[in-house]
């Protein structure tokens, strides 16, 4: 992805950052209806803690900071049927260790270690993975999904008619043409409620889910995250122990008034880039859409997320993975055949097998080189 040359403040609102702001709605509105619909999750501590989540991020960081659903947890939450405490108590769960990871140093030896091409490669598996959901969420109507595309293909940089906000208000419209709006819509007023996590609870997320999330956040979330804000926004550079330390603050917050569990995400701060996003006004403006979603329409969103045609979130999300996958293209020899190895093996298996073979072939092509078995092919790297 090409950073942007010109010059921006801290915040700022307009409609370019609006647009940025929808950017990584196509990984929120699906796992947020599976999780209200399938684990009863109440709608009004989801979007209220996330939105949350995300004005604060925006005002530390002062750049786009995406927040979003710990995958693994929560398709494996609607995949089992969790009840709705233990979703959240999965947040506790993970926001403890990701201090534990902090504190102890492993997060940033890890990052010591980890050299750039294979985090490209997890760009690059992350950008198939989009593109591959992407097109299954097209698949029930294709022509939106393509409208989606020419939109943004037309509109993307477009000051007064950005093509996120263009899109999701193209939604609306669907939505209101089919008959399925305003019947979904009921106004009221509603607030989180505080409640503690049992700690049986948050055991039994671990051992179902939350210890194989580990390899996907510390890859995607953290040293992929990190990697592309410093490619993005050199200047604010953002440290692998910061975002770490991040996640888990807000997780265990989140787990006390009912959230979902929440990361960061390189996908997610490629699709907010991608439509706009350059401020930390990107985070506080979603934010304030979310918390209004939660507070005023609380349990009428099953139905508004559950009506809006995906196929045209469909079509961002392809766009984003393309924009994505494109960051190995700066990659040459060595360290692109070695990025292609763990873009493929992550796809093939999962990213955490992907990021550990990856490693260990660098590690090994590293040792026979230097033990003269093979010519120099990773020193200069």
């Amino acid at each position: 992805m090409q950073r942007d040359p010109r010059t921006y403040q801290d915040f700022e609102f307009n409609l370019r950052e609006l647009a940025g702001s929808m950017g990584d709605f196509g990984t929120l509105f699906p796992l947020a209806v599976g999780l209200i619909a399938v684990n009863r999750m109440d709608p009004v501590a989801l979007f209220v803690m996330i939105g949350l989540t995300n004005i604060v991020t925006g005002l530390i960081y002062r750049l786009p900071m995406p927040v979003e659903p710990k995958k693994v947890i929560s398709v494996a939450a609607i995949a089992q049927g969790w009840p709705a405490s233990m979703v959240a108590a999965s947040g506790l769960g993970l926001g403890l260790l990701w201090l534990v990871v902090v504190l102890t140093g492993a997060m940033r030896k890890l990052a010591e270690i980890t050299p750039v091409y294979l985090v490209r490669g997890i760009q690059l598996a992350l950008g198939i993975t989009l593109g591959v959901q992407a097109v299954k969420m097209a698949a029930p109507e294709p022509w939106w999904g393509l409208v989606a595309v020419v939109i943004i293909l037309l509109l993307r940089e477009n000051r007064y008619a950005p093509a996120a906000v263009v899109i999701m208000g193209l939604g609306m419209a669907i939505m209101a043409w089919r008959g399925d709006l305003l019947p979904n819509l009921r106004f009221g007023i509603a607030l989180p409620r505080f409640s503690v996590p049992a700690w049986s609870d948050v055991w039994r997320a671990m051992v179902l889910a939350g210890f194989a999330q580990i390899p996907l956040t510390i890859t995607n979330a953290v040293l992929a995250t990190a990697t592309m804000i410093r490619d993005l926004f050199p200047d604010k550079a953002v440290s692998e122990d910061r975002l770490m330390l991040n996640m888990g603050v807000m997780n265990i917050v989140s787990s006390f008034f009912g959230g979902m569990p929440m990361c960061h995400g390189s996908g997610g701060l490629a699709g907010q880039y991608y439509f706009g996003a350059r401020t930390g006004g990107t985070n506080i403006l979603e934010g304030i859409i979310e918390i209004s979603l939660g507070v005023f329409l609380g349990q009428a969103l099953l139905g508004i997320l559950s009506a809006f045609p995906m196929p045209l979130i469909g079509g961002m999300m392809l766009m984003v993975g393309i924009e994505l996958a494109r960051n190995v293209l700066r990659l040459r020899r060595w360290p692109l055949a070695l990025a292609l190895f763990t873009a493929g093996l992550s796809v093939a298996t999962n990213m955490a097998i992907g990021f550990v073979a990856g490693l260990a072939l660098t590690w090994l092509l590293r040792w026979l080189s230097v033990r003269g078995v093979i010519p120099p092919v990773l020193s200069a790297e």
